[in-house]
């Protein structure tokens, strides 16, 4: 996996205007991405359509914060992943807000997360445990029982084209802390990593588990970047706070294309 391309991914959440997002949008459209790195921001949905054509002329893709499970009908309020099409690239699935916050159950997760490839839309499934259950040592069975429910209803196929987010709710800043903040060391990290593969493997068989994308979640910024797409297996990150500023983000998109080159050396 050493000659594979690494995932810069940011969520925005619930930051910026409409205008503020796209004048920002504008600013990375500006930036040089460096060869083997895959830039996406996601916007907040209002945003969305604005930012993808900003984006359009450059390599940096958009990705949804969320979608609805059916394709259309009367759900005020909501989005649907067939909308979203041609607009979004990627969509985030399950995210741990979505899950705390919004009460999302395993069942609905898997719903979307079938409604996205449906419409043609790489799903990011966002997974992890809380802090009460890391600390009664349920990390595996919580990440295990994630990825069966969630990825039920694809093929494996479809499983080894989606992306897999590894975001323990503990590590989540709330999004100015990220700097400081506790979050996993690289070898628990690999140690997450590792299992989610397992059990792709296990349950959709060795070529979905070579073939699907993890990223690391929480409190990523461009001090650990580096450390952390280190890696062994880990394709990339999903940057939340880090993400809100061009000079905390790019560093990070910068030390990706070292980690690309330098694991092409390694290779050789």
């Amino acid at each position: 996996m050493s000659g594979r391309k690494k995932l810069i991914f940011a969520n925005w959440k619930m930051h910026f205007s409409v205008k503020q997002a796209t004048a920002f949008a504008k600013k990375l459209s500006e930036k040089k991405i460096d060869e083997g790195v895959v830039v996406a921001v996601a916007p907040a949905t209002i945003s969305l359509s604005p930012v993808s054509e900003t984006l359009a002329k450059c390599d940096i893709a958009t990705i949804a914060q969320n979608g609805y499970h059916r394709d259309e009908g009367a759900f005020t309020g909501e989005t649907s992943m067939p909308m979203l099409r041609g607009i979004a690239k990627f969509v985030l699935v399950g995210h741990s807000e979505r899950r705390h916050v919004f009460n999302e159950s395993n069942e609905l997760i898997r719903a979307k997360m079938s409604a996205a490839v449906r419409s043609g839309i790489k799903p990011i499934l966002c997974i992890g445990e809380t802090l009460m259950e890391k600390e009664h040592y349920h990390t595996s069975t919580v990440i295990s029982s994630q990825l069966e429910v969630g990825l039920a209803d694809l093929t494996s196929d479809e499983v080894g084209d989606a992306v897999i987010a590894y975001e323990p709710v503990w590590a989540l800043s709330n999004g100015k802390d990220f700097s400081k903040h506790k979050m996993p060391a690289p070898d628990d990290i690999k140690k997450a990593v590792d299992l989610i593969r397992g059990n792709i493997k296990e349950l959709y068989g060795i070529d979905a588990a070579s073939k699907v994308k993890i990223l690391y979640g929480g409190s990523s910024n461009a001090d650990n970047a580096t450390a952390i797409l280190s890696v062994n297996g880990l394709d990339g990150l999903l940057v939340g706070g880090a993400s809100l500023g061009v000079a905390t983000f790019w560093p990070m998109v910068e030390a990706a294309g070292r980690v690309y080159k330098d694991n092409l050396t390694d290779k050789k």
